[in-house]
């Protein structure tokens, strides 16, 4: 078994929102949604063998507690290039270090490296 994808919910219309952050800061690339689906909204994106899968979802609540995160090699160029979006550093883990951000829909993202 492996993890195929991780699915986000966001608001209708925030799309190119969704692409600044995961494509701009973050560095995913946007993949191509089957054309049944993309009459639906939302846009999936990957990097590497890391696939998101961000759907439209009425009434939209953000996801505060459960989240992804993502192990990458450069934490502080990462954090630097989220500077229109919250940094908040946490260290309660030891040998890893990492912070909490949110999307543009206000769902909670890991961003971790290990030390």
């Amino acid at each position: 078994m492996r993890l195929d994808h991780v699915q986000l919910a966001i608001e209708a219309g925030s799309e190119d929102a969704h692409r600044a952050f995961w494509v701009g800061c973050l560095g995913f690339e946007e993949e191509a949604k089957p054309q049944a689906l993309a009459a639906r909204g939302g846009l999936w994106v990957r990097h590497g063998d890391v696939r998101v899968h961000l759907g439209v979802e009425d009434l939209h609540r953000p996801a505060l507690k459960a989240h992804p995160a993502f192990a990458i090699a450069d934490i502080e160029a990462l954090a630097e290039r989220l500077e229109a979006y919250p940094v908040d550093w946490d260290d309660a883990i030891p040998g890893l270090r990492r912070f909490f951000t949110a999307d543009p829909s206000g769902n909670r993202i890991e961003i971790l490296e290990e030390r």
